[in-house]
């Protein structure tokens, strides 16, 4: 969650301490750095980043943050990194936040699903607890290593509306924040997201009330919850009672709707 971070960056104090090497870990063919090109010159090149930062929450409290993209190569040797680092520093726990579109409405609290060996966060938190296959990504092979270490850890997967996917969502952001809290007693500002998070959820229902579509797609999906329900811990999604939209139908609706978002920023710049 980039939004997470950017605000962290810029609210917080920190300073790098480690970063890693792109040619160990990045494929500059998949992920091509930019370089900006002045008349006639190569005027700056910017290649990606990934690095641990040590940052002090708002009470002064340290803790590491690992930032930047997922490595390409050698995640075996990437974790074993992160692991001497935890060593070293003598970290307590590790704690990530993700987010994944999910088909639950914008009109309901973002659903959380946790994993890792934290039973305490598991039973607080967790309201959706899948028995699957999913794609492996480095944050999961990172909980797997160190939780096998005996390091306490704690992923927590945020269900943000699929519709809203493309979009930036500050109201996961601050979800996200404050999680990461609960798991580890820092204390971290928030006004900000708060606000944009209002702002944004402002956006969203303009836009629904010019959509009849979309504002069907919404109903459909509160029919997943049970009646008189607050959340999806006590009204887990199921089957929509009415007759759900064709793939087509969602796609096409979508597609207007980002459409519309992304011409609507736009006009504000």
């Amino acid at each position: 969650m980039s939004q997470l971070s950017t605000h962290l960056f810029g609210q917080l104090d920190s300073e790098e301490i480690v970063r890693f090497d792109n040619d160990e870990f990045l494929d500059y063919r998949s992920r091509r750095p930019s370089l900006y090109f002045e008349k006639d010159h190569i005027e700056s090149y910017e290649p990606p980043s990934l690095a641990v930062h040590l940052v002090f929450d708002e009470a002064q409290q340290p803790f590491l943050l690992l930032e930047g993209y997922e490595p390409d190569l050698r995640w075996e040797r990437f974790a074993s990194s992160i692991l001497e680092l935890i060593k070293k520093y003598q970290i307590k726990n590790f704690t990530w936040v993700h987010s994944i579109p999910f088909p639950i409405p914008h009109t309901r609290p973002a659903g959380v699903t946790v994993s890792g060996n934290r039973v305490d966060m598991i039973q607080r938190f967790s309201e959706w607890k899948p028995q699957t296959q999913v794609p492996g990504n480095v944050t999961h092979l990172l909980e797997y290593r160190l939780s096998a270490s005996g390091v306490a850890t704690a992923g927590f997967v945020l269900l943000v509306p699929h519709y809203l996917a493309e979009n930036e969502v500050p109201n996961a952001a601050l979800s996200g924040i404050e999680l990461i809290s609960a798991a580890t007693g820092l204390v971290f500002p928030s006004d900000d997201l708060r606000d944009a998070a209002t702002e944004f959820a402002a956006k969203v229902e303009a836009q629904i009330a010019d959509n009849a579509e979309l504002a069907k797609l919404v109903q459909t999906l509160e029919q997943g919850y049970s009646s008189g329900s607050q959340g999806p811990s006590r009204a887990p999604i199921g089957k929509p009672s009415g007759e759900p939209p064709t793939v087509d139908e969602l796609a096409d609706e979508l597609e207007k709707y980002l459409t519309t978002m992304r011409n609507n920023t736009d006009d504000q710049e």
